[in-house]
């Protein structure tokens, strides 16, 4: 038996596959269950232009900036969305780690971004 892992369309497989007898007779069909894929490694470095706050709110995923939920000077609570990226057509909210105020917004409607940039901060 060899085991493989195997990604396909960004979902990722632990398949087995068995050697089949050498009389010709086609082998097991494969088993394969699916797994969680896994987390984007982070960008090595934010931009250097990160804003003036102590706290990055950084990106989750990879993907292109859909809409800014917050606004310099705003309050938010840890959880609040502050920024949405769009990645393979979902909405994936990027939120403040913990509470705070918006210091700086680093990126605009329509930039794209790397997983692990810093799109705002917060003090």
């Amino acid at each position: 038996m060899k085991n493989y892992t195997i990604t396909v369309n960004g979902n990722v497989y632990d398949v087995v596959v068995e050697e089949g007898a050498s009389s010709g007779a086609p082998a097991a069909a494969p088993k394969a269950a699916p797994k969680a894929a896994p987390k984007a490694a982070p960008a090595a470095a934010p931009k250097a232009s990160a804003g003036a706050g102590s706290v990055k709110v950084e990106a989750g995923a990879a993907g292109k900036v859909f809409k800014i939920e917050a606004s310099v000077g705003q309050a938010v609570k840890k959880g609040d969305a502050v920024v949405i990226i769009e990645a393979m057509k979902m909405e994936i909210p990027v939120v403040a780690p913990q509470d705070g105020t918006v210091a700086s917004i680093d990126c605009a409607v329509g930039d794209p971004c790397e997983a692990g940039a810093c799109l705002a901060t917060l003090n």
